[in-house]
């Protein structure tokens, strides 16, 4: 049974640095998020602020020079191997070009059911019953599991790579830019059921996104990074309406908005963008 009054999953004084030739470049420097049960917490930055740094942190892609990661209360930040691998089970992640996270020459029933082959989880389960319960659940006919990536529109192969990530069962999804690929109308509908989803299933997210006014959309919480440091973070409707910190009323103003007028009518901050916490 779900603890819903602890953290499900916690990042802290997280710090990735890289080797570039005889010099050390640090993406994250002391960067924590924390995510409740059932929750979407963004993380919101420019392209190179180090949010899929953060995220392949937490994923066991990138190496942590410094700080933990927990995962239902579990130290995860040094796993290898197979007790790493099992962890899909309880996270996966869905990024942001489905063209690259689904092999063209591979049906969708293929593509969905490698997870649960990575999880030795074909044969506990009846592989077709879920194949067809994760493609119903993101609006998908259960039909389309014998067809190819390439009969579906960029929205429809979002869904068919959320599936996938839902086909273990999960409890928390990393969304990295899962949405900035695809049109406007398209990412309202993908939104929308991002948020169906972690209603009917009690999922919590890790949103990645550059775009503020998406993060406002989905976000419980959110988390501000501007060159791998935090500049501020808390309840995105107290961030989102009374920024602290100029990077953060940039991005808001960077947000496009619906009204041509008022998008026009936006003016740039005149001070310059701050570059300390």
């Amino acid at each position: 049974m779900n603890d819903t009054t602890s953290p499900v999953l916690v990042a802290e004084n997280i710090t990735v640095r890289y080797r570039k030739g005889r010099r050390h470049f640090t993406a994250l420097d002391n960067v924590s998020v924390r995510i409740p049960y059932g929750t979407t917490v963004g993380l919101v930055g420019e392209s190179g602020s180090g949010k899929s740094t953060l995220a392949k942190a937490i994923l066991g892609l990138a190496p942590i020079a410094a700080g933990r990661v927990e995962l239902l209360g579990q130290d995860i930040t040094h796993l290898t191997g197979k007790p790493r691998r099992k962890l899909g089970q309880t996270i996966q992640a869905v990024f942001q070009d489905p063209n690259t996270s689904l092999n063209p020459s591979f049906t969708i029933r293929r593509s969905l059911i490698e997870p649960l082959k990575a999880q030795n989880m074909l044969g506990e389960i009846d592989v077709d019953a879920r194949v067809a319960e994760v493609l119903t659940a993101v609006g998908m006919e259960p039909e389309a599991a014998s067809r190819r990536p390439r009969q579906f529109s960029g929205g429809q192969r979002q869904r068919i790579s959320i599936a996938r990530a839902l086909i273990t069962n999960p409890q928390v999804v990393v969304c990295d830019e899962s949405v900035s690929a695809l049109d406007l109308s398209v990412q309202a509908q993908v939104l929308n059921l991002l948020m169906d989803l972690q209603r009917e299933r009690g999922l919590s997210y890790l949103f990645i996104s550059h775009d503020m006014s998406v993060v406002k959309h989905i976000c419980h919480e959110v988390t501000v990074l501007y060159r791998g440091t935090v500049k501020e973070s808390g309840p995105t409707q107290l961030v989102t309406t009374q920024p602290a910190d100029p990077y953060t009323k940039a991005l808001l103003l960077a947000a496009p908005i619906a009204d041509p007028v008022l998008q026009r009518q936006r003016q740039r901050p005149t001070t310059p963008v701050s570059t300390t916490i």
